[in-house]
């Protein structure tokens, strides 16, 4: 399970997540900021786990989709104007 969320279901925002980690973390590591090493923590750990600010999956997108293959059957009413 943990291997499966790790390597499916990349999205847009997993992937923003992950570059503002990475580039907080080396601005953390060069300033010697810890601050900015446990926001980049914050930002890898949602990109690696695909979780977001709400829990999990609170804010991720997510990755099994409704697929009906039915056909509904619509009625129609037709009104005419004089």
């Amino acid at each position: 399970m943990i291997i499966q969320t790790l390597f499916t279901g990349w999205n847009f925002i997993r992937w923003l997540r992950l570059g503002f980690g990475i580039v907080i973390a080396i601005q953390a590591v060069e300033t010697s900021d810890a601050l900015s090493g446990a926001i980049a923590a914050f930002f890898l750990f949602q990109a690696v786990t695909n979780t977001g600010c709400c829990g999990a999956n609170g804010c991720s997108v997510p990755v099994t989709k409704n697929k009906t293959d039915e056909i509904e059957d619509v009625s129609f009413e037709e009104i005419k104007t004089n």
